[in-house]
C-alpha cells in the first residue's frame, strides 16, 4: 500500500486515512504525460466529477481525528453524490456544506460526512456546472445555493463571492458584507430540511 508523503503505515492507521484518500484522488487527477516530451491534457471539472476512485468509503474514526470528530465512522463520498444533493436545492432555498455532510452521513449510515472531501467535491461540482453552461446546457447544478457552514459565500466558487452574490440576489436573497466576506441575511430561514 502506498502511503502519503513518506508517512508510515502506523501514522496512516492513526487517523490519516482521509489524507490517504485525498492523496489518491489528487494522484489520479494529476496530469498524466502520454509520452516523454509530449503534451498532456488537464482533466476538466466534469471529468473529475464523474470519477469515483473507489468512493464512497466508510472508515472508522481513529487516533488524532477522534479528538476533532469524536467516535464513530466517517464517510468519504463520491464527487457525484455531492453534486446530486446540490442539484436538488430549489430556487429560493439554500444548503450549507454541513447539511450536505449530514445527508451523506445518513445515506451511508456513518456518524459524519468528511468535511474536507465534501468541500472539495462541492467546488468541483460548481466548476463542472460552469463548464456545462459554457457548452450551452440550460439546466445545470445551482452551485450558488450552496453556502459555507456559517452562511457565508464561498470565495473559491466560479467568479468568487461577487458572482455568487449576484446569482443569489437574482433569486431574491439578501446579502450583507461581514468584514471581507459576504453572508446571506437570515440564511437559516431559507435552508432546506436535511
Amino acid at each position: 500500500m502506498e502511503t502519503l508523503g513518506g508517512l508510515g503505515k502506523r501514522e496512516t492507521r492513526k487517523g490519516f486515512f482521509y489524507l490517504e484518500i485525498i492523496y489518491r484522488i489528487k494522484k489520479a487527477t494529476k496530469r498524466s504525460k502520454i509520452k516523454k516530451n509530449m503534451a498532456y491534457k488537464k482533466k476538466t471539472a466534469l471529468e473529475k466529477l464523474h470519477e469515483s476512485h473507489g468512493l464512497p468509503k466508510v472508515e472508522k474514526i481513529t487516533g488524532k481525528m477522534s479528538k476533532k470528530w469524536g467516535r464513530g465512522t466517517v464517510v468519504i463520498p463520491a464527487p457525484i453524490e455531492v453534486d446530486k444533493i446540490m442539484k436538488k436545492v430549489p430556487k429560493g432555498k439554500l444548503i450549507t456544506i454541513n447539511q450536505i455532510r449530514q445527508i451523506i452521513a445518513k445515506k451511508h449510515k456513518a456518524t459524519i460526512g468528511c468535511p474536507i472531501t465534501c468541500g472539495i467535491f462541492a467546488w468541483i461540482s460548481a466548476y463542472a456546472a460552469e463548464e456545462e453552461r459554457a457548452k450551452g446546457k440550460k439546466s445545470i447544478t445551482s452551485w450558488w445555493r450552496t453556502l459555507k457552514s456559517d452562511g457565508t459565500l464561498n470565495e473559491k466558487y466560479p467568479g468568487g463571492q461577487e458572482n455568487q452574490k449576484k446569482l443569489l440576489e437574482k433569486e431574491g436573497q439578501k446579502i450583507t458584507r461581514k468584514g471581507k466576506k459576504y453572508i446571506v441575511v437570515d440564511y437559516e430561514k431559507s435552508l432546506i430540511k436535511a
